[in-house]
C-alpha cells in the first residue's frame, strides 16, 4: 500500500525510485501509468503526453516465433529506416532480423528501450532497467540513458535499487518505503538517515559512481574497444 505519495518530473529531468523490496516502486510506476488506479488521490498528466515504458520483467517464450523487428513494428506506425536507426545508436545494429527468445539478458534491455524510443517519447519510464546486467553493463546502461536524455530532452524516470551507480545519470532521488522517506539529490540521499536506515550504507567516503573512462564495454560489460576521449502525482493510497 502507498500511502501520501507526492511525485512530479519535469522534461529534461531524470528522477530514480529507490526503496527496499515491497516498498511501492513498482506499483507507484503503474499507478502513474494508468495500469492500475489509485484509491485516493489524483495523476497529472500534461495534455497530449507520449510515454515510453520498460516494465522490469519480460518473459520471452521460447517458443513465440518472432524476430527484433517485427517486435519493434509492435511499437506502432515506423519505416524500416527509423528501426534500424534506433538500434544502431543503441549499439545493437546487429539485432534487426534476430529471433527474440534469443537475446541475452543485455540485449533484450537495448530491444525493449528500442522499442520505447520509437515512440518518440516525451516521459521514459524505466523499471528497473539493469535488472540482470552485471556492474558494467549496468554502467553503461545508465550513460546510454543520460546520453538519451540529452538528445532528446525528455522526462526520465526510473526504479533502481543500486544508488551509487545511478548517480550520474540522476538529478533528483526519491526514497520510497510506502511512503516518501527523503528526496533530493543523489549526493544529499546517501547521507540521509533514512536513507541510511533502509539499506543500512553509509555512502560518505564510498566513492559514488561516476563514469568517465576511456574504453566501451559491451552488453556483457567486456572491454571492446577504445575511444580519445512529464508527468506528477499527488496523495496516491493505493491498497
Amino acid at each position: 500500500m502507498l500511502n501520501a505519495v507526492s511525485l512530479s518530473l519535469r522534461a529534461g529531468q531524470i528522477v530514480t525510485l529507490v526503496g527496499p523490496n515491497g516498498a511501492g516502486k513498482t506499483t507507484l510506476v503503474q499507478v502513474l501509468l494508468g495500469l492500475i488506479a489509485a484509491d485516493e488521490g489524483q495523476v497529472e498528466r500534461r495534455e497530449g503526453l507520449v510515454i515510453g515504458y520498460v516494465p522490469q520483467r519480460f518473459a520471452v517464450p521460447p517458443s513465440l516465433p518472432m524476430d527484433v523487428d517485427g517486435f519493434l513494428r509492435l511499437a506502432g506506425k515506423s519505416s524500416l529506416a527509423e528501426r534500424r536507426a534506433v538500434l544502431r545508436r543503441l549499439d545493437v545494429p546487429d539485432l534487426q532480423g534476430a529471433a527474440l527468445h534469443t537475446l541475452s539478458g543485455g540485449e533484450l534491455q537495448r530491444v525493449l528501450l528500442a522499442r520505447a524510443l520509437l515512440r518518440t517519447p516525451q516521459l521514459l519510464v524505466l523499471d528497473e532497467p539493469a535488472q540482470g546486467l552485471d556492474v558494467h553493463g549496468q554502467q553503461e546502461l545508465y550513460r546510454l540513458i543520460a546520453e538519451l536524455r540529452d538528445e532528446s530532452g525528455c522526462g526520465v524516470l526510473m526504479v533502481s535499487h543500486d544508488l551509487h551507480l545511478v548517480m550520474a545519470a540522476t538529478d533528483q532521488v526519491v526514497c520510497l518505503e510506502q511512503h516518501v522517506c527523503c528526496v533530493g539529490t543523489p549526493e544529499a540521499i546517501s547521507q540521509h538517515p533514512e536513507y541510511l536506515r533502509l539499506f543500512g550504507t553509509d555512502l560518505r567516503g564510498f566513492a559514488l559512481y561516476q563514469h568517465h573512462h576511456d574504453h566501451v564495454h559491451d552488453l556483457h560489460g567486456n572491454v571492446v574497444s577504445t575511444s580519445s576521449s512529464c508527468a506528477s502525482t499527488g496523495g496516491c493510497n493505493h491498497a
